[in-house]
């Protein structure tokens, strides 16, 4: 048998012109051997690519979804606030933000909040500066320092509910600025999206195998799987929670709601 023909036996038909061309070099030249292999290697992951089989042939698959939907009632609340003061003396600034976070945390600890729900997000300190300009001639200006602002940033989970009222009343008395994100979860949040995906996935597998017994045909294997999700928590704004003065004396009312939390799944099947 020909030694070139003998070297395509068995080779994928898309490359096999290729070895017509190792006649002009001879089985003695590395470089060319190695370039050719290099070929092979190249053709046969753009031949391979997709769901094809061995023959190149598009394999059958079919597409199914499900979906998984809870509802639940929130379990926690969890809420973000600052605490800002400013002064030409960095320390003094410093030494009134602690007093007052120290006040509130004695406040959210009387209304039943662990220190351990208690956590500090951010701490900065900024110079601000007035930049003056000149009226005289070249027309200048310098900047001087104003003071400086110091910002103390906490979250805060609350686990009884029915104090969350109290609690964000509480806060703004204390004239905490920028409280946000009082947000109605659950703790065990990710556990709940997982019970969704199953029930989305157990939904999917069914509808495979009715879809597969309809058509005729056996399922394989899964050759695909995507997800979504649509999780609702229940949130109020600042306006929302009654305090946008941050000195209301009357306690918040906060209904908490439910969440509803889904998981939609797409599966896709080799089908024979």
């Amino acid at each position: 048998m020909d030694e070139n023909k003998q070297c395509c036996e068995g080779v994928c038909p898309c490359i096999k012109g290729m070895c017509s061309h190792m006649k002009k070099f001879g089985h003695k030249k590395v470089f060319a051997v190695i370039m050719l292999l290099v070929l092979i290697f190249i053709v046969v992951k753009v031949c391979g690519h997709g769901d094809y089989n061995r023959n190149g042939i598009q394999k059958d698959t079919i597409v199914v979804s499900g979906k998984g939907e809870l509802t639940v009632r929130p379990d926690i609340a969890t809420i973000s606030f600052s605490v800002m003061e400013e002064n030409m003396d960095v320390a003094v600034a410093s030494d009134a933000v602690n007093t007052r976070i120290a006040a509130i945390i004695a406040s959210l600890k009387a209304n039943g909040v662990d220190e351990k729900d208690i956590k500090t997000t951010g701490y900065n300190i900024y110079p601000r500066y007035d930049y003056l300009t000149s009226q005289v001639y070249p027309y200048g200006g310098k900047q001087t320092l104003a003071g400086y602002d110091v910002t103390q940033s906490l979250s805060l989970k609350i686990r009884d509910l029915t104090k969350a009222g109290k609690i964000v009343t509480d806060l703004g008395t204390l004239k905490v600025t920028d409280m946000s994100g009082l947000n109605f979860t659950n703790d065990k949040y990710d556990d709940l999206v997982k019970e969704a995906r199953d029930e989305a996935i157990v939904q999917a597998r069914s509808e495979a195998t009715k879809l597969a017994k309809a058509l005729g045909v056996r399922l394989v294997k899964i050759t695909g799987y995507s997800e979504s999700g649509n999780n609702y928590p229940v949130y109020y704004d600042r306006a929302a929670m009654g305090v946008s003065s941050m000195k209301s004396s009357v306690e918040a009312v906060l209904p908490t709601g439910e969440n509803k939390i889904t998981s939609n799944v797409s599966i896709t099947y080799e089908i024979k």
